[in-house]
């Protein structure tokens, strides 16, 4: 399975669009690209293994592999990039602003219902980040 993020940047974030086979699974919200450096910056584009994560702080959620000088990047709820992301991506049902969403819970239930049923299936899932393509 390859999920893959579409982003637009912008100097105060970065928004994106998580697709599966062509359909919308949620969108996205991160922090704006500062050359990868750490805890200011979203991820570099590329592609990235998911596995399957736990912690008390946030419950079950999706953990990105190998990510280039970083560790610990997830996929976690979040409704404010600046103020609840340090680098990780938080998928919104609504993207309200430049960074920010809402019903942050529901859209990472929607994304690890489908992602952990295909790692239960011992199938790989990864993610492809790029950015989002102009049609001229």
């Amino acid at each position: 399975m390859v999920l893959v993020l579409n982003r637009t940047y912008f100097p105060e974030g970065t928004q994106g669009v998580l697709e599966w086979n062509g359909t919308v699974v949620c969108y996205t919200i991160e922090l704006p690209w500062l050359q990868n450096q750490r805890r200011i910056s979203c991820i570099p584009e590329g592609e990235y293994v998911l596995q399957k994560r736990f912690s008390p702080k946030f419950k079950w959620h999706i953990h990105l592999q190998n990510v280039p000088g970083r560790d610990f990047i997830l996929i976690h709820r979040a409704n404010d990039a600046k103020k609840e992301l340090l680098g990780c991506i938080a998928p919104v049902t609504i993207q309200t602003g430049i960074g920010k969403g809402s019903s942050s819970r529901i859209a990472l239930e929607k994304l690890t219902t489908l992602v952990y049923a295909a790692l239960g299936h011992n199938e790989e899932v990864k993610i492809k980040i790029q950015s989002k393509k102009l049609v001229l």
